[in-house]
Parts: structure tokens; sequence; C-alpha cells
């Protein structure tokens, strides 16, 4: 029996369906007016910081558990952009996930089916946000991928993580949606970030 509550990051399986379905731990909802993170060395949820501008996630949003955004992740947005420099931001894969259900709090785990994802730059750093619909989901679950989902959706989607981490000083944006991607290629992201996750553990383990 355990004793204690499992890391989100660390304790909880990617999904026994992996990479078409995965588990996805969710920080945030659309009703936060403070942007929630999980704290890497506890697993607890802390605030990261308020939203003291007019943005509001447009879907859940969290990560995918056991995924890391290293080397393999990164490649992908090397070969895009014909560099080799970008690496990845060093955090679990980012997840926003679409339901038609109004779930108010996160700190909650859902299944995800994969249908795409936004391959975003993020200060020189490869920062890929996947799209999912929650399994089983009563509208989003006969989605299958991103071209199925309506243009306003993605719209959305594209304007909160282009905008969300600027200030009204910054001359340039902090963000730049480099691609929109569909489920075949989030599934290799996801696949690849979950290879970084098993080098990334290994290497610590090395450490130690």
């Amino acid at each position: 029996m355990r004793k204690s509550k499992a890391h989100p990051w660390h304790g909880i399986s990617i999904g026994n369906n992996f990479p078409e379905i995965v588990n996805a731990f969710i920080e945030i909802v659309p009703t936060d007016t403070v942007k929630y993170e999980v704290d890497k060395e506890t697993g607890y949820l802390c605030i990261d910081r308020p939203q003291r501008f007019s943005n509001i996630v447009p879907a859940l949003y969290g990560f995918v558990p056991r995924t890391y955004c290293g080397s393999h992740l990164a490649e992908l947005t090397n070969k895009q952009l014909k560099r080799i420099d970008i690496e990845g931001d060093g955090d679990p894969i980012d997840i926003c996930v679409l339901t038609e259900k109004d779930i108010t709090h996160g700190d909650v785990i859902v299944k995800a089916r994969l249908i795409g994802g936004l391959r975003l730059l993020d200060q020189n750093k490869a920062d890929d946000k996947l799209i999912a619909v929650l399994e089983g989901d009563a509208i989003y679950d006969t989605y299958r991928d991103i071209k199925d989902v309506p243009h306003m959706v993605i719209d959305r989607l594209r304007h909160y993580f282009t905008t969300y981490k600027d200030l009204p000083t910054d001359k340039e944006p902090r963000c730049v949606l480099l691609h929109i991607y569909n489920a075949a290629t989030a599934r290799d992201v996801v696949a690849r970030a979950a290879k970084d996750y098993e080098e990334y553990v290994a290497e610590l383990q090395v450490a130690e």
C-alpha cells in the first residue's frame, strides 16, 4: 500500500495505450485566475504567477507524466528551422485537453487522446503543446485529428500560447508558433519526450 502521494511527474504512468491515449495531469482549468504549476521537488501544486492580464487558458492544461522536453523532441524544431542549437525547455511536455465538461479544479488525472499539437519556440527553446480530447467526452471524443477541430478553437489555443507570457513592455513576442501538426506527429512528439525522459532519469541515477 502506498503511504505517500505519487509524484505527478514521476509516479504516474504515461498510460497503457500510449502513444494514442495518454494520462494527463491537469494543473490549471479555464476558470483559474492564477497559474498553478507542479513543484518538481514535492509534486504539489504551487502558484507560478497570478494572471495579471486577460489571458484565460481555453482548455484543461497540464503535462504528460514521465516525459521530458530534451534533445529528441528539440530535434524536430531544429529540423524545421534548419538549426542545431535549439534545446528542449527541460520540463515535462505540456498538453491541452478539450472537453465539454466543466472541470472546476486542477490536480486531477485524465485520459487524453492525442489529436495534434502546436510547435512553439519559447525564448529559443522547444516548447511543444500537445492537443488532445478527453477520452469518452460526449462531443470531443469523435475528433481524431486536428483537422476535425473547429478553427475558432484552434485560434483560441494559438492566441493564448503566443501571448500568455508577454508583457505590455515587450517589443517582441516571447513565444513564437512554428507549426500546427496532426495526430500522427503528436504521437511521435510524445514518444520522443518519453525517450528523453528515460535518458534524463538515467543521467540522474548515474549522477547519484
